[in-house]
């Protein structure tokens, strides 16, 4: 009852940071964010995500994304925005290193990884005439980064037969692309529609994954 208790805070802090977002109130989404990055961290301790390396594991990533979230709340391409991309990159790689922790199917791996090359070149296709040169070394190594994890989460989600490792992963992975198309391509209100319900779906699922 309290991780459902936790999951529906959650929910109901995404919502509000919609709409926070949506009347382009920035000390709302200064509130809400926070409140539901935090949320996701809840959940997993609730979950016992202590009690074993793969849970840990997740609860680190977990925290280097909300890390990330706090620093992507200002506007523009600066500092902050570097910092919240190498957070999430580093929550990216955690995500990876723990789903390495649940011996991963190389098959799987391998045909996980035929898939995502395609997707990963179109990105960086996409991306690169909006990218600044300074940026785009760091783009680059995000889209690497967001790709092995999508790879290693197919084969841990193969070994162990819990699916909502891939699914969570998955989600993680396209929500990625409102924050590329927001901060490079075209700033508006849709990315954030369907990106942060995505984002903190994702969260949500590999957070309870600690349980499995």
């Amino acid at each position: 009852m309290m991780t459902l208790g936790l999951v529906v805070a959650t929910v109901v802090a995404v919502i509000g940071l919609l709409l926070f977002e949506y009347r382009g109130s920035r000390s709302g989404v200064w509130v809400a964010k926070p409140l539901a990055s935090t949320g996701f961290i809840a959940v997993a301790l609730a979950c016992g995500a202590l009690e074993t390396p793969y849970g840990m594991a997740v609860t680190a990533a977990l925290v280097l994304c909300w890390v990330g979230d706090v620093f992507l709340i200002p506007k523009g391409a600066g500092v902050p925005f570097l910092v919240g991309l190498v957070s999430f990159l580093l929550g990216h790689v955690g995500f990876m290193l723990a789903f390495a922790l649940r011996a991963p199917d190389p098959l799987w791996m391998a045909a996980a990884a035929l898939l995502v090359l395609p997707p990963a070149r179109g990105v960086l296709n996409w991306l690169r005439p909006h990218v600044s040169a300074r940026m785009r070394a760091p783009v680059v190594a995000y889209v690497i980064v967001i790709s092995l994890m999508l790879v290693t989460a197919a084969g841990a989600a193969a070994a162990t037969g819990h699916s909502a490792i891939a699914v969570g992963a998955l989600c993680f992975y396209l929500s990625d692309l409102h924050v590329a198309r927001h901060r490079f391509v075209s700033a508006t209100f849709w990315n954030k529609s369907w990106g942060l319900p995505l984002y903190y779906g994702a969260q949500l699922i590999l957070a309870s994954t600690v349980s499995a």
